[in-house]
């Protein structure tokens, strides 16, 4: 596959604390299987759909267990230039640049509105294998409780242009690269405990957005909204049994129409 434009999503994985329970978890509800644990680069498992790479799971660096939670990385053709101008836009470079073997460079950055992301600058890791298929990577959103800084830094560091939803009622804005709608951002409002950060959500696919549920919160998951159906598919946002946020999505089964966006 070809590397992705800057700024696409291009990875995804997550550290936790319990990696058996995680990948017992996940190989249940997305049907991943899972890669030997590299013990070069710290048991970094990746996880596969259908034999292709998709996102992959880690134990916690000593001294540093927290919360589980989903990273999702932007791709880019210099993770140094790009810290920089997360630095020079109000961002925080969490982990400098560092290159990973010849699988390519890593970055972890936290935006101004407080949600955590990576950067990837390719080399023979070049991303996902699979996307938009049960078990893969499917679409992503930014909750963010400053929606302005957000929206601001996205577009002075990644080369997007902006579409708002034309509904008063929701902020609601989608970033594309050329004719590609690679990324939500939506206002976290009330509703949402105020010890929850900002946070990027990840949308796996399914085949079956309920019976995913079913699954996931008999094996000890949350299910914090849904499953609604959509025009975009049928989903559902869980926490896993360690806590880390994600959704689920059935793009098969759609109900309504699509929203109208318009430029930003």
């Amino acid at each position: 596959m070809a590397v992705l434009p800057e700024g696409a999503p291009c990875w995804a994985d997550a550290m936790f604390s319990d990696v058996e329970g995680a990948r017992n978890f996940y190989g249940e509800v997305l049907g991943w299987t899972f890669g030997e644990a590299a013990s070069e680069y710290g048991n970094y498992t990746q996880a596969y759909a259908d034999g292709k790479a998709v996102a992959a799971v880690v134990p916690p660096v000593p001294g540093q267990e927290g919360q589980s939670q989903w990273c999702l990385y932007f791709a880019s053709p210099d993770a140094a230039a790009t810290a920089a101008k997360i630095r020079e836009n109000g961002g925080e470079v969490l982990m400098e640049p560092m290159q990973v073997g010849d699988f390519g460079t890593m970055c972890l950055a936290r935006e101004p509105g407080g949600a955590v992301f990576g950067v990837w600058q390719a080399g023979t890791h070049e991303g996902f294998e699979a996307t938009a298929v049960p078990g893969a990577y499917n679409w992503a959103e930014i909750f963010t409780r400053d929606p302005e800084r957000t929206d601001a830094f996205l577009t002075a560091v990644f080369p997007y242009t902006v579409k708002q939803l034309e509904d008063d009622g929701v902020d609601f804005r989608v970033f594309d690269i050329g004719d590609d709608t690679v990324l939500g951002r939506m206002r976290m409002t009330e509703e949402f405990p105020p010890e929850v950060p900002s946070y990027i959500n990840v949308y796996f696919g399914v085949s079956d957005c309920d019976e995913a549920v079913a699954r996931a919160t008999k094996l000890g998951a949350v299910l914090r909204f849904g499953p609604t159906s959509s025009p975009f598919g049928r989903f559902a946002a869980l926490s896993d049994p360690q806590g880390a946020n994600f959704s689920v999505i059935d793009v098969t089964t759609t109900e309504g129409e699509i929203p109208r966006f318009a430029e930003a």
